[in-house]
């Protein structure tokens, strides 16, 4: 997979984005095990870092900025610590996913993960033009969705892959039992140390490395240009 490209847009945006691209060969995922998920309950119950509630409102902010409402779609990890209040525990999906949820909200940062082989071209996180295809299920039915203009969206040469910055993930790219190559983007605003946003990348990496010892990871710290 191709260094992602992030919009001169986003920057004028957020001047204090980063994102940590991890990308994965030789990868392995499986079922759901006790290690896996005992790290979901731990992080379920972690109150956050004490920069959490700061960096939820910086990510509120961004989304009220490109038009979204984040009461109704609030950033992704926004969205798990709400259902972790709920149910007290989120439900278990398969090892990878259980990972990096458990980081996500240990961190208190958005962490979205993809099938690298699903991926056509470059990653890209741009302001859409509004009309690009997303693909997604409703009831339990496919469904391809428009995206409206102005939306920050990632993206590939397809369509859009994940919708209002980090808020859903489409369903060609989603990371399955069969993946081996994985892309990893972990991102953050101001509020969170970027030592911070580093040390979860590697935390996502030796857990990753448990499931799969001889795999490849490389990391790229991506922001603003000076």
């Amino acid at each position: 997979m191709h260094s992602p490209v992030i919009s001169p847009q986003i920057y004028a945006m957020r001047p204090d984005f980063a994102a940590l691209s991890i990308s994965v060969v030789g990868a392995q995922n499986a079922a759901s095990d006790p290690w896996c998920t005992e790290q979901l309950r731990l992080a379920c119950a972690d109150e956050g870092p004490e920069w959490l509630e700061a960096h939820l409102e910086a990510w509120r902010d961004a989304y009220r900025a490109f038009g979204a409402k984040p009461q109704r779609t609030p950033c992704s990890v926004e969205a798990l610590r709400k259902r972790a209040l709920r149910d007290g525990i989120l439900p278990p999906m398969n090892a990878v996913v259980d990972l990096y949820n458990a980081i996500s909200l240990r961190y208190g940062l958005p962490i979205g993960g993809e099938d690298a082989h699903a991926y056509s071209g470059t990653p890209r996180l741009v302001v859409a033009g509004g009309m690009e295809p997303f693909d997604t299920t409703r009831s339990g039915e496919s469904e391809v969705e428009t995206v409206e203009a102005g939306e920050v969206v990632w993206c590939d040469d397809r369509g859009v892959t994940c919708r209002r910055w980090n808020w859903r993930q489409g369903v060609r790219t989603r990371i399955t039992d069969e993946s081996t190559a994985m892309w990893f983007v972990l991102e953050r605003l101001e509020s969170m140390p970027i030592s911070a946003l580093l040390q979860a990348g590697e935390d996502l990496i030796a857990g990753l490395k448990r499931l799969a010892p001889s795999l490849e990871a490389t990391m790229q710290l991506l922001r603003r240009p000076d």
